[in-house]
C-alpha cells in the first residue's frame, strides 16, 4: 500500500472503508463518517488521486497473487488431461484450455517483443517521459 499518512485521518479512515466495502453507504458507516462526507472526498483531486493508487494496489497484490497460483492452475489441468479415468470432456476442456492460453501467452509475448523493438528506434525526443511518446 501506498504511505497515506500525509491525509488527514478521517480521509485515512474513508479510503480505507471504501477499499474494503466499495460501497459509499457501508463505506461511510464504517469509516464514522456521514455519506455526504464520502461523496465529498470523492469529488477532491488528492482523494481521488490517492483512491485510485490505493485500488491499484489492491489490484496489483491480485494480479501477484494469480501469477503466483497460475503454476498450481496449469497443474490441475495437466492432472485432469492427463488423468485417463477422467471424463472425455474433461479431459478436453482441460487440453483445449491449456493450449488457448498458451498460444495467447505467445502472442502477448511476441507483441511485447516488437513493441519493445518499436521503442527501441524512436528517437529520444519522441518517446518523452518515461518512455512514452504521450507523456
Amino acid at each position: 500500500m501506498r504511505d497515506f499518512s500525509k491525509i488527514p485521518p478521517k480521509a485515512e479512515r474513508v479510503l480505507t472503508a471504501l477499499l474494503h466495502h466499495g460501497v459509499v453507504r457501508a463505506a461511510a458507516k464504517d469509516a464514522g463518517v456521514s455519506e455526504a462526507t464520502v461523496f465529498r472526498y470523492l469529488q477532491d483531486a488528492e482523494f481521488q488521486r490517492r483512491y485510485r493508487a490505493a485500488r491499484a494496489d489492491v489490484v496489483d497484490a491480485a494480479v501477484a497473487l494469480m501469477q503466483r497460483l497460475s503454476v498450481n492452475s496449469v497443474a490441475v489441468l495437466a492432472s485432469i488431461m492427463e488423468d485417463k479415468e477422467a471424463p472425455a470432456s474433461s479431459r478436453i476442456a482441460a487440453a483445449k484450455t491449456i493450449l488457448e492460453q498458451s498460444i495467447g501467452s505467445f502472442e502477448l509475448m511476441d507483441l511485447r517483443a516488437r513493441v519493445e523493438q518499436l521503442e527501441a528506434t524512436l528517437p529520444q525526443e519522441v518517446k518523452g517521459k518515461g518512455g512514452q511518446r504521450w507523456a
